[in-house]
Formats: structure tokens, sequence, C-alpha cells
């Protein structure tokens, strides 16, 4: 298993394009991808977090080389200020339900 947490900032406002293209990525219907969850700082709508899960970090890698997930990268690019924080993790379980 392979995954990642990682923080976003929108630039001013612009947190919920950023959240809508995240919950409508390509990576969601992914088989390999089996954690994908999104959400925002309850204290600045404009920090986003996304906590990721894949079978290995060979399938995440490959599918970051695919058209769409390269079109969601270049989507979200202009929403974005300052650099994306990154923290490894290995999914172990849980459970998410909305």
């Amino acid at each position: 298993m392979h995954g990642f947490h990682a923080t976003m900032t929108a630039r001013p406002g612009r947190g919920a394009e950023v959240v809508e293209l995240l919950l409508n990525a390509p990576s969601l219907p992914h088989a390999d991808c089996v954690v994908f969850l999104v959400g925002r700082s309850a204290a600045d709508p404009d920090t986003v977090h996304v906590t990721e899960g894949w079978t290995s970090e060979q399938a995440h890698q490959a599918f970051f080389t695919t058209g769409p997930a390269q079109a969601l990268v270049a989507a979200l690019q202009p929403l974005l200020t300052g650099e994306s924080h990154y923290t490894d993790e290995v999914p172990v379980g849980g459970k998410a339900a909305f």
C-alpha cells in the first residue's frame, strides 16, 4: 500500500473550485485508488486537504503519467498559490461514510 496526505492552498476565494475539481478527479473510479478523501479547513476554506491511498507506489506513479491525471494537475495549478505540502503515509484501515 502507498498513500499520502496533501495540503493545498487555493487562491483567495477559489477553494470551492479546487474541491470541485478534486471530487471529480479521474483517480476516484481507478481500481488501484483505494482511498481518496477531500476536505477543507474549518478555519480557512481556501486550505484543501487530500488523502490518497493506492495499492502500490508504482500504481500511483503510473496513474499520474496518464492524460486525465495530467489534465487534472494542469487545471489545479492556476487555482493554487504556493507549494503543496505532502506527507507520506501507509493506509492501514478505517472508514469513511458520507
